[in-house]
């Protein structure tokens, strides 16, 4: 029997660049999958392209965040609104694997709360992208996979499958940039519930140009970093200190560094 499962892409004006996206996603993936393409409004040049393919593929479900501006606020928004227990989310600029959904899948399907594509483990690689923001995302996930044990040499990568049961238990506290990757999985080791990978090739995308900003992002990604290391946490102490660190100021603690 298939399994089923939800992938969330969030969106921001890509307008016809997401129809070999979602053709790619569609053809690939042998689970039975409905995916959340996610803008932040109606306006969003992606809609009217999103709307014209639902017309075509019932399994696309065209969603406007209503949470707030940004990808944090499109990734929370997607999760709630899925169909299902496990939920993938994926980039909409093509550089993912889509065929790798599906293993993904299984792996939470098998029990690990989160389950990621690693471009840092044997077998897999980046191809392309900003060579600072590669340097940096390596360093942090060698790092904490090898000393917090976080279970994957890639956290920081977007590109991961969750059981949606966890997600939902544990909340999601970013509201900035793509940090809910590494969120998501420093909570999976404070709690030490499974985090498993598998190794994936990445490639920059070919058209258009990416929203992530690095300058912005860094302090939202060091406070999840910085979280991962720690001792055990029962469920109710990690919403208190996930409930704490989403209080602080990043660029406060980026101008008293």
């Amino acid at each position: 029997m298939n399994l089923r499962v939800s992938v969330v892409v969030p969106v921001y004006n890509e307008g016809e660049a997401i129809v070999p996206v979602l053709d790619r996603i569609f053809d690939s993936v042998e689970s039975d999958c409905d995916i959340f393409v996610v803008v932040d409004s109606e306006d969003d040049s992606t809609m009217p392209v999103l709307r014209r393919y639902a017309e075509r593929q019932p399994h696309l479900h065209p969603t406007v965040n209503t949470y707030g501006r940004g990808p944090a606020n499109a990734i929370r928004f997607g999760i709630d609104a899925v169909n299902s227990s496990i939920v993938v989310v994926t980039m909409a600029d093509g550089s993912d694997d889509p065929k790798q959904i599906d293993a993904l899948a299984r792996l939470v399907d098998r029990g690990v709360v989160v389950a990621a594509a690693s471009r840092y483990t044997a077998g897999g690689q980046q191809v392309g992208g900003p060579l600072v923001k590669g340097a940096l995302s390596r360093w942090a996930g060698l790092t904490l996979n090898s000393l917090a044990r976080v279970g994957t040499h890639d956290p920081t990568n977007s590109f991961k499958a969750y059981s949606v049961e966890f997600v939902r238990e544990v909340g999601i506290h970013s509201r900035n940039g793509f940090e809910i990757g590494l969120e998501l999985t420093a909570k999976a080791r404070r709690l030490r519930r499974p985090v498993a990978e598998i190794p994936t090739i990445w490639l920059d995308r070919t058209a258009g140009m990416s929203n992530f900003d690095l300058k912005g992002g860094i302090p939202h990604y060091l406070r999840w970093y910085r979280f991962a290391f720690g001792p055990q946490l029962s469920i109710s102490e990690l919403h208190a200190a996930a409930a704490a660190i989403s209080l602080q100021d990043p660029k406060k603690e980026e101008r008293h560094d």
